[in-house]
């Protein structure tokens, strides 16, 4: 079939022996070679013809093969392009293979099925030395080959009568449509966008993105998610001034930006918290208490969601908003365990995202039923000693509880924030100082926690209302990596 015999010959001899023990071995000029083991004959078989496949390409020339397996022996061409062809093939008489051990693998085999791959043997670092690269596709037909034309074969003296077992056993074989699809699902890596690379694909050279603007982009990806029901994140530090209302005010911002989802930032001070101070201020004066009042109109299924708007104060700007905790000037009001469960109840029927500012007291009710409902722990630190040693003991204090407040304290994230009023005045030593300071209580942190991130000093932290767009950008790029490693624990 568009082989001389001369170009076969050329070859030293190939034989491919498969046994009915579950073993097989190709022997080139003498050389026997291990067949990866397969669950049946036929996978021996095709682990067999990698082999040889290999061969003819690594020769470039046709190869002549003489084969043996528990149903039967012949001889095939086997061409370096996978072409294989029969040159003869002798079925086994049935009362031979009769006479095989209980323990030989029954497999269907095929007729002819022209787009079956001949399967690549896995071998050992040994073998692999000596082995040729397995065949990429058999073009022809799979080993055994078909039945030749009858007076070619051939018969044996006592034929026996073929079953209805045989004719199953040579029926072709169909993969099912659900096994293949069309559909292209891999990602498209668009060009890069920032820094010299996207200047390059603005003037029409296309550009990958550099590994930083990877990373950034992994970061939104992560932030931009949904999740099947409401999660919620507190801010905790015992002591006042770490930090934790911008920490608030910025993963609020964050999460609701990229994610679109709902979000709510909540001050669950005992008494009167900052949160209001610090945000957009709405064109009413409600707080959490009033939100408490209205909670069985507010949970009535036939309440409309936009209702919720009459008691918290919406952020125009960075799309959260804020409820506020009680500013009444007596300050004679605390917040109670089953006023927290009343809020959450409510604020979770109209919000993916619940973000919680805290009071300094880990002891008082409304703090430890805060910790109750918390999906994801957040610790702001600024880099001065006291402030990291409350958010050490803040830390302590919930992993000596164990079960879920043990399990938010390993599994939180400290941010270390280098935004103090005292940054102002400072020299250039003083500020590298600052930032060493800031490394050594990152450092620290690090072993006992899921993740730290660190802030770099921006005076749009320091005083007034916080608002994103008014951060430098380093200052945005780390807190949406703050973000990320906060949503990476949902």
């Amino acid at each position: 079939m568009g082989t001389t015999p001369t170009e076969v010959m050329a070859f030293p001899n190939i034989r491919a022996i498969v046994r009915d023990n579950g073993t097989a071995e190709v022997v080139v000029a003498g050389n026997s070679r291990i067949v990866p083991a397969g669950d049946s004959v036929q996978e021996l078989r095709n682990n067999a013809l990698a082999l040889i496949v290999g061969e003819a390409q690594t020769l470039q020339r046709p190869v002549r093969v003489r084969i043996e397996d528990p149903e039967g022996h012949g001889e095939l061409i086997v061409h370096p392009d996978n072409k294989i062809e029969s040159v003869s093939y002798e079925p086994t008489p049935a009362r031979r293979r009769a006479e095989a051990p209980e323990t030989t693998p029954k497999a269907v085999v095929p007729a002819i099925i022209e787009t079956v791959p001949a399967q690549a043997p896995v071998a050992t670092p040994a073998e692999s030395a000596l082995a040729p690269a397995p065949a990429a596709q058999v073009d022809a037909q799979p080993w055994p080959p078909a039945p030749v034309a009858a007076d070619t074969v051939p018969v044996p003296a006592n034929p026996e009568p073929q079953t209805a077992v045989g004719v199953e056993e040579a029926a072709p074989t169909r993969r099912s449509l659900k096994e293949t699809s069309f559909l292209v699902s891999a990602p498209v890596l668009e060009p890069a966008t920032q820094g010299w690379r996207g200047t390059l694909t603005r003037l029409g050279l296309r550009m990958d993105p550099s590994e930083e603007e990877l990373t950034e982009r992994e970061d939104i990806r992560t932030v931009s998610q949904h999740w099947p029901g409401p999660r919620t994140i507190a801010v905790v530090n015992r002591k006042g001034g770490a930090n934790k209302t911008p920490t608030v005010v910025m993963l609020s911002a964050i999460l609701a930006r990229y994610s679109g989802a709902a979000t709510v930032a909540w001050d669950n001070n005992e008494s009167q918290g900052t949160l209001g101070w610090r945000t957009e201020k709405g064109s009413h004066d409600r707080s959490v208490l009033d939100l408490i009042d209205a909670s069985t109109e507010l949970l009535s299924p036939s309440t409309n969601a936009a209702e919720i708007a009459k008691f918290v104060h919406h952020q125009t700007a960075d799309k959260f908003d804020v409820l506020r905790s009680d500013e009444n000037e007596e300050g004679d009001h605390e917040v109670t365990a089953e006023e927290v469960d009343i809020a959450h109840q409510v604020l979770t029927r109209y919000y993916r995202l619940v973000v919680m500012d805290s009071g300094n007291t880990a002891r008082a009710a409304n703090w430890r039923r805060m910790i109750d409902h918390t999906n994801q722990l957040v610790v702001p630190v600024t880099a001065i000693e006291d402030r990291a040693e409350a958010a050490r003991l803040t830390l302590q204090t919930l992993e000596s509880r164990g079960g879920h407040d043990a399990e938010l304290a390993r599994n939180a994230v400290v941010i270390v924030s280098e935004s103090t009023d005292a940054k102002r005045s400072m020299s250039g030593d003083a500020l590298k100082r600052a930032k060493d300071e800031a490394q050594r209580i990152a450092d620290g942190f690090a072993p006992f926690v899921r993740a730290v991130v660190r802030i770099p000093y921006d005076p749009a932290l320091v005083n007034g209302p916080i608002r994103y767009e008014a951060l430098q950008p380093a200052t945005q790029r780390a807190w949406l990596a703050a973000a990320a490693a906060v949503a990476a624990g949902f």
